[in-house]
């Protein structure tokens, strides 16, 4: 793939698999083993589970707000699975399918939103920032982490990702134009789908799309099939090797749709209609993936049905053991904002003390 084949001026898509799981373009099918491509399956198989069982435990009380990835699988595994394992990830909050492939356990993305901030704590070798609730804010640390990478002489990638709200923040713009002043190694990933919360993407820019937003920045900019797993592989891929090479970033405009609400805190029917989303459900990337999976004889029924009650029985246990067994001091809610806690955090704990012990 070549970027300067997909100019995104010309507002063309670029699909590898049609809504069915067909080939569009045989020569783009990118070359991976038959055990890389299941894996790849797998992790999107995994991350629709935990979206699913996490939906069910926040209605029943047992988790906190959830923020659901269903329909944005393959924009999250298709471009982490491009990257080496040194390379870093900078999430905002919605990356499960990016998680899991670099590497995050379960158990830690449960505990995060079981209310543990100790979720957030990975190991050293696994090269992950903390979900980044501000939006925009984490493409600033995405561009400050690529800057440190040049000024160390190191071939380290950085990948962060933004929803398409998030282009309207001023976040966006001044950490694409550092990163592009400065030639960091950072692929930007829009996840454009098609909300920032209630708002549609229609009214958010006059650009034609979002993806031509590179082009001021003097970086290669693509427009790329979302929900086309192929499709964000190869152009992660093309984007991460022009980065290593020294050449500076490159921005990705995955457009997807977000199937699920915003967060379990949201309720979608009040601004969008239910036919709009049963359109976009015919473009599941889950089935896409899983068609061009059977269809070349890689997967059968047999291995997916077989893969997703192992996996449903492995979110189950994780998240009963950390319902049974999680527990945090009560000051860790308080203590972690300033390096000394300030008078009215003090005051906060005190009051909240009283409150669990019935006082006023």
């Amino acid at each position: 793939m070549k970027f300067e084949e997909h100019n995104p001026l010309d507002n063309k898509i670029y699909q590898v698999l049609d809504p069915d799981g067909k080939v569009v373009l045989k020569d783009d099918i990118p070359e991976l083993s038959a055990d890389q491509l299941k894996s790849m399956y797998q992790t999107m198989l995994y991350s629709r589970t935990i979206d699913e069982k996490a939906l069910s435990y926040q209605r029943q009380g047992r988790m906190l707000t959830y923020a659901p990835n269903i329909g944005q699988e393959a924009a999250q595994v298709g471009s982490s699975f491009a990257l080496e394992k040194k390379d870093w990830l900078v999430p905002a909050f919605r990356e499960l399918g990016a998680w899991l492939t670099r590497g995050v356990s379960l158990k830690n993305i449960y505990t995060y939103w079981y209310g543990d901030e100790w979720g957030s704590h990975t190991p050293e070798d696994v090269r992950v920032l903390p979900v980044s609730v501000p939006i925009a804010s984490q493409l600033q640390h995405a561009t400050g982490i690529g800057m440190s990478i040049n000024i160390k002489g190191e071939k380290d990638v950085v990948l962060t990702y933004v929803g398409d709200g998030g282009t309207s923040h001023g976040d966006f713009h001044e950490a694409l134009n550092f990163a592009s002043v400065f030639k960091a190694p950072v692929v930007f990933v829009i996840q454009n789908n098609q909300y920032a919360i209630s708002t549609r993407r229609v009214i958010q820019t006059m650009s034609e799309n979002l993806a031509q937003k590179a082009v001021s920045y003097g970086m290669p900019g693509i427009l790329v099939d979302g929900n086309d797993i192929f499709a964000m592989y190869n152009a992660t891929k093309a984007a991460v090797e022009r980065a290593r090479n020294g050449d500076g970033p490159t921005l990705i405009e995955a457009y997807t749709y977000r199937l699920a609400a915003h967060t379990t805190s949201d309720d979608p029917t009040k601004y969008r209609d239910d036919k709009e989303v049963e359109e976009w459900r015919l473009k599941d990337p889950v089935k896409r993936f899983g068609n061009y999976l059977k269809d070349n004889a890689i997967i059968d029924e047999g291995w997916e049905n077989n893969t997703l009650s192992r996996l449903e029985e492995e979110v189950m246990a994780t998240f009963e053991d950390i319902e049974k067994n999680s527990s945090y001091e009560l000051e860790d809610i308080f203590k972690y904002h300033y390096e000394k806690m300030p008078l009215q955090l003090k005051e906060q704990l005190d009051e909240y003390r009283a409150y669990l012990k019935g006082g006023n």
